[in-house]
């Protein structure tokens, strides 16, 4: 039986780490959160927020899937974590498009 080594998948994870890091720029600003004067403006922040994370998140398994079914070279094994993979971006992908739902139920619920 073949057996296959992890190395280029463990140096593709340090090389984007690498280059997320040195992403970061030197003296970054602090961010200024302004305050929110009504229920309203809170929750479209909150479902800002779970669009931009749960959309973000889906892509990074989005990416991860297909650097896994790239490297499956046919193991069924492999290419079922890639497949999980995908599923689990789809899952994050249909979040972000129900937060706007989301929060409007939260509305409702609140009375706003």
């Amino acid at each position: 039986m073949l057996r296959r080594s992890r190395r280029p998948l463990a140096l593709a994870a340090t090389l984007a780490a690498v280059i997320l890091v040195s992403a970061a720029p030197a003296a970054a600003e602090p961010v200024q959160v302004a305050a929110e004067d009504s229920i309203d403006g809170v929750l479209n922040n909150i479902r800002n927020l779970i669009m931009g994370v749960a959309a973000g998140l889906a892509t990074v398994m989005l990416s991860v899937g297909a650097v896994i079914r790239m490297m499956a070279t046919g193991d069924p094994g492999e290419i079922e974590r890639s497949n999980r993979a995908f599923k689990s971006a789809g899952w994050g992908y249909g979040i972000a498009a129900l937060a706007p739902l989301i929060v409007s139920l939260l509305q409702g619920i609140v009375g706003e």
